[in-house]
């Protein structure tokens, strides 16, 4: 299998809401090829979607009134650290609960938590052990 990552998927129980707040909120540019029943954002070279969780459960075959920690966070990097908190303060503004504010963490590193309207955690931070390119992608060497 070779070792890739193309799509996230994060089931959402209102997809105009989510919508919302992700293009509207975040300010990012929905993919031409949402619809009213997916929506896609194109995140460098990964793409992020959101589906209602109900239909995510059922395609998955899954209960879908599962609850607690996922044991899955999404996490952005940043270019500088104090770019942490104001990513952190935007995404509140936004809607978002922030669930561990900006500080410097064990590593070396600065970062923080919010959680989107359905809950699902976002790290934001700022790690001087990686490269980042003019795109924003990290590059492990």
């Amino acid at each position: 299998m070779d070792a890739r990552l193309n799509i996230v998927t994060l089931g959402v129980t209102n997809l105009k809401k989510s919508r919302e707040f992700y293009e509207n909120g975040l300010g990012w540019k929905a993919a031409s090829v949402s619809s009213e029943h997916i929506v896609f954002f194109q995140l460098g070279g990964i793409v992020l979607a959101l589906y209602p969780s109900a239909e995510l459960a059922a395609d998955a075959m899954q209960d879908p009134h599962g609850t607690g920690f996922r044991n899955v966070t999404l996490a952005q990097n940043v270019a500088a650290k104090d770019d942490v908190a104001t990513v952190l303060r935007h995404a509140e503004q936004a809607g978002a609960i922030i669930v561990k504010p900006a500080q410097d963490v064990f590593w070396g590193g600065h970062s923080g938590y919010f959680a989107d309207l359905d809950g699902h955690l976002w790290e934001i931070a700022w790690n001087p052990h990686f490269a980042m390119n003019e795109h924003g992608e990290v590059i492990l060497t």
